[in-house]
């Protein structure tokens, strides 16, 4: 039943803020449904990214993927004019230990001639080491000319079968179809007898 004003002027002061407080919700209770919203919102957010980890966490290398991001290779035992082959990020990599001729003829070579020139010595950082992706330019297959009893073309380097393309003994395309030299690797020396690929 409603009171009149007059009654409500008469009423007592603590009858009057309970009455007011009946009509309206405790102070308390936003702050917990704050909570609770927040809870949820952090609860759903959590099980979000719980169930987009298996995604992320593939989209990583493999352990043996990153362990072959890098290799050292022992070049002690190589000797001038031999030639060895190590894999690395799943490519074959042409480390050639070359003799003064072989560099005198890689340095000879007329830029001009070649499909890509490039200099030699861009292309070693010692003139004696010739490190490069034993990949051929054109289709991706593996020239001949690791091993002594293997054609080497008629620049002293490596030759592909498939098309014909013939490398220099700095990797530099010289005839045949592919478009671009052997692609020399990231690496370094660690030592005068050690390199690192990678």
């Amino acid at each position: 039943m409603d009171r009149t004003n007059e009654e409500q002027d008469n009423m007592p002061t603590s009858e009057l803020q309970n009455s007011a407080k009946a009509g309206e919700p405790e102070a308390d209770e936003p702050r917990r449904r704050d909570f609770i919203h927040i809870a949820a919102a952090s609860f759903a957010a959590v099980g979000i990214v719980a169930s987009f980890w298996p995604i992320i966490a593939s989209l990583y290398p493999a352990a043996d993927v990153i362990a072959e991001g890098t290799i050292t290779v022992d070049l002690g035992p190589i000797e001038p004019g031999q030639r060895i082959t190590v894999e690395w990020r799943r490519k074959p990599v042409f480390i050639h230990h070359r003799t003064p001729e072989e560099v005198a003829a890689a340095r000879s070579a007329p830029l001009l001639s070649l499909p890509d020139p490039q200099l030699d010595r861009d292309r070693v950082k010692r003139d004696e080491w010739l490190v490069v992706v034993g990949v051929c330019t054109h289709l991706g297959c593996v020239p001949k000319g690791q091993l002594a009893r293997e054609p080497r073309g008629d620049y002293g380097g490596w030759f592909c079968p498939c098309h014909g393309s013939q490398y220099d003994t700095s990797g530099r395309v010289r005839r045949g179809p592919a478009p671009i030299n052997l692609e020399v690797p990231p690496y370094r020396f660690m030592s005068d007898a050690e390199i690192r690929l990678g």
